[in-house]
């Protein structure tokens, strides 16, 4: 386990939970009233006056770190060092105020001279070598030169990179983003030829799972389109207004040729609920399917047929 020095956990306690989400994560944010805030993925946290509080859990904090420790799970040491490496890449929040539109700029984090660590991880999560291979050829998957994390990158029309999503690949699993991602670029798949089919899932991890399950059923993963959503949410508010994922209208918008539309979103109430959204805005304009995974999503599915292979029941 990494250690951190008193300094660096006091200097990590600078950023308030609302700093930090507008510099790191301001999808999450949710504007509630004139000074108040919600969170996409817990619509019960509320954020208030530099403080915030978990209602439905019954506890809350002051600072980004509480909230990585007590929300994310995330281990102090792993969390401390994640803040200070945000305070590092961005100006000191104590020194700036956020600007309320534009946000830091986009810039990808350095990467190791190999991708060793995050190669293993994903093997250990039961993703084919040859998936990953033609990921790290193509620049959309690497290993980060801090903490060893594995990088999941997005590009534009131009092939410029515009988004990354961050994992990593030790027992914190942390999740995250890079500070200035555009989410309409999220990580994705593009077939080598014309397809009609779009599959859709609500990470990379598990949309490389699925490219592993199509290699076992003898199926060619680079004929379709995939898309990770960089996550789904949900909020109690404003339920009649449209809420489809902006890396599915962007990427929809990008390919005229998508005329069918297969989901594989979590099989928890987030994504039920989400793949029931996307279906009643796109059905008339699209042939739509859903394919929740058996588990809880398809890399728990691919891990749980992983494990049937090499311990069959008798």
């Amino acid at each position: 386990m990494a250690y951190v020095s008193k300094e660096q956990i006091e200097h990590a306690k600078q950023w308030d939970l609302l700093t930090y989400l507008q510099h790191v994560e301001p999808y999450e944010l949710v504007k509630c009233s004139r000074n108040a805030y919600a969170t996409r993925s817990h619509d019960s946290l509320k954020i208030s006056n530099c403080k915030w509080f978990w209602w439905s859990r019954g506890f809350g904090g002051r600072s980004a770190l509480d909230y990585l420790i007590k929300v994310r799970g995330i281990s102090l040491p792993e969390a401390v060092l994640h803040l200070n490496e945000q305070t590092a890449i961005s100006s000191s929040p104590a020194a700036q105020a956020i600007p309320e539109e534009g946000g830091v700029p986009f810039t990808l984090p350095e990467a190791y001279e190999n991708a060793s660590r995050v190669v293993a991880y994903l093997r250990r999560r039961g993703i084919a070598h040859e998936v990953l291979e033609a990921c790290l050829e193509t620049g959309r998957l690497y290993e980060s030169r801090n903490y060893h994390n594995a990088v999941f990158v997005g590009f534009d029309e131009q092939d410029e990179p515009r988004y990354a999503a961050i994992r990593g690949t030790t027992s914190t699993r942390y999740m995250g983003e890079v500070p200035g991602s555009d989410k309409r670029y999220a990580f994705s798949l593009t077939p080598t030829e014309n397809n009609a089919e779009l599959h859709l899932f609500e990470s990379a991890i598990d949309l490389l799972s699925y490219c592993t399950f199509m290699l076992k059923w003898g199926k060619d993963w680079r004929q379709v389109h995939l898309l990770s959503l960089a996550g789904i949410h949900r909020s109690t508010e404003n339920k009649g207004e449209s809420a489809l994922p902006a890396a599915l209208l962007s990427y929809l918008n990008r390919h005229s040729e998508v005329k069918r539309l297969v989901m594989h979103l979590d099989n928890d109430e987030p994504g039920r609920l989400a793949a029931e959204m996307i279906g009643q805005q796109l059905a008339q304009s699209y042939q739509l399917e859903n394919e929740p995974p058996v588990q809880k999503d398809v890399n728990e599915d691919l891990m749980a047929y992983k494990k049937q292979r090499e311990y069959p029941s008798r």
